[in-house]
């Protein structure tokens, strides 16, 4: 007697796995953006590190010499932050009108990959610990 059995199919149809390909191309569209974001927001504590560490160094340079430092090789400061993130400025704008007897202003520049960073394109501090940012997210810089 001849057995009229049906072999079951087993496996994907195309539709399926076309259907669990573009979901996993969905989930890829939306995480790989979120990522790079996150990843931007982690790196620009090493500008604000860098930033805090310059303060540091100019008001030891100040109770020593009576006056802020001009110059990053003034201060023997690299130009670049500690993780390479952030090119690093000093700038010395007036402020007599304020009634200070001397101003600075240190900035970090994002550079190479952290360019992209739109949200916060540059940090600075001044000498009075005032914190400020350039960019679309300039209010969400700082902590």
């Amino acid at each position: 007697m001849a057995s009229n059995r049906m072999v079951v199919a087993r496996g994907f149809s195309l539709i399926e796995l076309m259907v669990g390909l573009a979901i996993i191309g969905i989930l890829t569209a939306i995480a790989i953006p979120s990522y790079q974001t996150t990843v931007q927001r982690s790196q620009r504590s090493d500008g604000q590190i860098a930033l805090v560490q310059l303060t540091q160094q100019q008001e030891r340079y100040h109770s020593v010499n009576n006056t802020y430092a001009t110059t990053l090789v003034e201060l023997g400061a690299a130009s670049a932050s500690a993780e390479g993130f952030y090119s690093l400025s000093l700038s010395n704008p007036s402020c007599t009108n304020a009634g200070y007897t001397g101003c600075f202003v240190v900035t970090a520049t994002p550079t190479g990959a952290q360019a992209a960073d739109s949200a916060c394109a540059t940090l600075s501090l001044n000498q009075s610990g005032v914190r400020s940012a350039t960019g679309t997210g300039a209010g969400d810089c700082w902590p």
